[in-house]
C-alpha cells in the first residue's frame, strides 16, 4: 500500500514573503479557503508575531479553514510561541511551528549561541509549545548545511520535548538530490524516536532543485513536504506544490506514495494566486504554465491526435483544465454561463451570478466570443469582499497629442460626500487620474510602488487587467481591476488598493493582539 505523504502549504507565510506577492486580509482568506478545498494537510497561515496584521490574518484564517491543520511560525522564544498559539488556538486543528538554526554559520553569526545552548533552547521551546498545543512542528533551520550528528542530537531533543513533526529544511537551496536524500536517510536511521513523528522537508529553489530535492527526500522516507502554489517564496522560491503532487500522482509506482490533494483543484488554485498577487507564472512552468499542455511541433501534434499518451504524461483534466468546446457569446443565457462557471470550478452566489451575467452580456456585445479567461476575470472582479471606503463615481479624461492631459475624478467618500478633483499631467491620463485621487484621499499616506497592465486575452477588444501595488508604513497593498477600457481599469485598481489598505489597517486596529 502506498505511503501517505502530507502536504504542508506555506503559500500564505513563506510564499507571501516573496517580493510582489503580499496579500491583504480578504485575499488571504480567499486563498486559505481554496487551499482547504485543494485538500492540503497543513496551511501555514503566517508568522503571527511579525506584526499585528499577521496575527489577525492567522487568527482569521484559523476561523474559516474547516479541514486542514492551521499552523503559525514562531521563533524558539516564549513570546513568539504564545502569540502563535493565541492566533491558531481556535482552529479545528491548530499547530505551532517552532524553528531554530542548527548550522555552524547561523549559530555563530546570527544566533551567537553554542551548540549546547541550541540544544537546551530547542528542548525548552518545544516543551513550552507542547504545554499549549498538542501538535508541534520543530524546524532545524539551515539543516542541509548543519553537521549531521549535531542535527540528529537537536532533533532528538525536539522529539523528547514533544514535537510531533520534525522538519529538515534546505533553507538556502544549497543541497543536491543525492546528498539531500542521504541526509534524510541518515536522520531517520540515527534519531531516537523519529519513527513516532512525521519527517518533513522544506526546500528552496536557489539552484533550481527544490522539487527534485523534495522528491529525493520522499524516496528516502520523508512523510511531509512543505511547498507553495506556483513555487512562490523567498529569493528563487520554494518547492512548487503542483510539481510535487503531480509527480506523486503520475509516478505513483516509482515513489510508492501518494497524497490527499484533489488534483483537479490545482489549476484553479494557481490561477487564484496569480490573480490575487498579480504575479503570473512563466508560460513554460511545469503543470500550470500556459504551454504545459500546448503542442506546436508538427510531429508532436500528429502524435497527440493519434493518442494523447504519446506526448502527454498527464491529462489537462487531471489538474482541473477543461476542454469545453461550447462557445459563449451575446446570445448565451444565464444557464450556459452558470454551467461554464461550474466546469471551471468557480462557485458564486445567485446574487453574484446575476451581476456577473450583466457584465458578461456587456462584454459579449463588444467581443464575438467570451473566453474562459474572460469569465475568470469577471468572477474575480465581483468576488472582492473588501468594503469600499472610496468608490469611483465617474472620471472624465481630456487627452490629445497637442494638449496637456487633464483628468476629472469624482469619488464617493467615507463621510457620504462626493468629491471631485481636476488635475493635469504631462505623463498621460493614468498619471493625471492618480494625482486627482491622491488629492481626494489626502488624509492617507502611501506611495505607488508597482503598476502592471495585462490583457486578459488577445486582440484590441480584450479586457485589460491592471494590478497596482501601494506601500504604506512598510506594508504593501494590492489593487486589481478588469475593464474593456484600460484607463478605467487603472483607476479602479488604484481605488481598490487604497480600500484594501484602509480595510487592513482597520482590522489591525480592531485586533486583540
Amino acid at each position: 500500500m502506498p505511503r501517505r505523504i502530507k502536504i504542508f502549504d506555506t503559500t500564505l507565510r513563506d510564499g507571501e514573503q516573496s517580493p510582489g506577492c503580499s496579500m491583504n486580509m480578504s485575499e488571504k482568506l480567499r486563498m486559505a479557503e481554496q487551499l482547504d478545498a485543494l485538500g492540503v494537510d497543513v496551511i501555514e497561515a503566517g508568522f503571527a508575531i511579525a506584526s499585528p496584521g499577521d496575527f489577525q490574518a492567522v487568527k482569521s484564517i484559523s476561523g474559516v479553514v474547516k479541514n486542514a491543520t492551521v499552523a503559525s511560525l514562531a521563533r524558539a522564544l516564549d513570546k513568539d510561541i504564545k502569540v502563535a498559539y493565541d492566533a491558531v488556538k481556535d482552529a479545528v486543528r491548530p499547530r505551532i511551528h517552532v524553528f531554530l538554526a542548527t548550522s555552524d554559520i547561523h549559530m555563530e553569526y546570527k544566533l551567537k549561541m553554542t551548540r549546547e545552548e541550541v540544544l537546551k533552547r530547542t528542548f525548552d521551546a518545544v516543551s513550552y509549545a507542547k504545554s499549549l498545543c498538542d501538535d508541534i512542528e520543530f524546524s532545524a533551520e539551515d539543516a542541509s548545511r548543519s553537521d549531521p550528528d549535531f542535527l540528529c542530537r537537536v532533533l532528538e531533543e525536539a522529539i523528547r520535548a514533544g514535537a510531533t513533526t520534525v522538519n529538515i529544511p534546505d533553507t538556502v537551496g544549497y543541497a543536491v538530490p543525492d546528498e539531500y536524500g542521504e541526509l534524510i536517510s541518515y536522520v531517520i536511521k540515527n534519531v531516537k524516536g523519529i519513527e513516532n513523528v512525521d519527517v518533513s522537508v522544506h526546500c528552496h529553489n536557489d539552484l533550481g532543485m527544490a522539487t527534485a530535492n523534495s522528491l529525493a527526500a520522499v524516496k528516502a522516507g520523508a512523510t511531509q513536504v512543505e511547498c507553495t502554489v506556483n513555487g512562490i517564496g523567498e529569493r528563487a522560491g520554494n518547492t512548487a506544490l503542483e510539481e510535487v503532487v503531480m509527480a506523486l500522482y503520475t509516478r505513483k509506482n516509482f515513489f510508492d506514495a501518494d497524497c490527499g490533494v484533489d488534483t483537479t483543484q490545482i489549476f484553479k488554485s494557481s490561477k487564484l494566486l496569480s490573480m490575487i498577487t498579480g504575479v503570473k507564472v512563466q508560460p513554460n512552468k511545469a503543470i500550470v504554465g500556459e504551454n504545459a499542455f500546448a503542442h506546436e511541433a508538427g510531429i508532436h501534434q500528429h502524435g497527440v491526435l493519434a493518442n494523447k499518451k504519446t506526448y502527454e504524461i498527464m491529462t489537462p483534466e487531471s489538474i482541473g483544465l477543461t476542454e469545453n468546446k461550447m462557445v459563449l457569446g451575446k446570445h448565451s443565457g444565464k444557464h450556459a454561463l452558470s454551467d461554464r462557471l461550474r466546469s471551471l470550478g468557480l462557485t458564486v452566489t445567485d446574487e453574484a451570478l446575476a451581476e456577473i451575467f450583466d457584465e458578461f452580456k456587456k462584454l459579449a456585445d463588444r467581443q464575438k466570443s467570451v473566453s474562459d479567461r474572460d469569465i475568470e476575470a469577471l468572477v474575480h472582479k465581483k468576488s472582492v469582499s473588501v468594503p469600499e471606503s472610496y468608490k469611483l463615481d465617474r472620471f472624465v479624461i481630456n487627452v490629445g497629442n497637442t494638449i496637456t492631459t487633464t483628468s476629472a475624478v469624482r469619488l464617493d467618500c467615507p463621510d457620504g460626500q462626493k468629491r471631485e478633483v481636476v488635475t493635469s499631467s504631462a505623463f498621460g491620463p493614468i498619471d493625471a487620474s492618480y494625482k486627482a485621487i491622491n488629492d481626494i484621499v489626502g488624509g492617507e499616506s502611501f506611495e505607488l510602488v508597482d503598476f502592471l497592465i495585462d490583457s486578459v486575452t488577445g486582440g484590441t477588444d480584450a479586457q485589460g487587467a491592471v494590478t497596482v501595488k501601494i506601500k504604506s508604513e512598510g506594508n504593501v497593498y494590492n489593487g486589481h481591476a478588469v475593464s474593456l477600457d484600460i484607463v478605467n481599469a487603472a483607476v479602479m485598481a488604484y481605488v481598490s488598493a487604497i480600500n484594501n489598505m484602509i480595510y487592513d489597517k482597520s482590522l489591525v486596529k480592531g485586533g486583540d493582539n
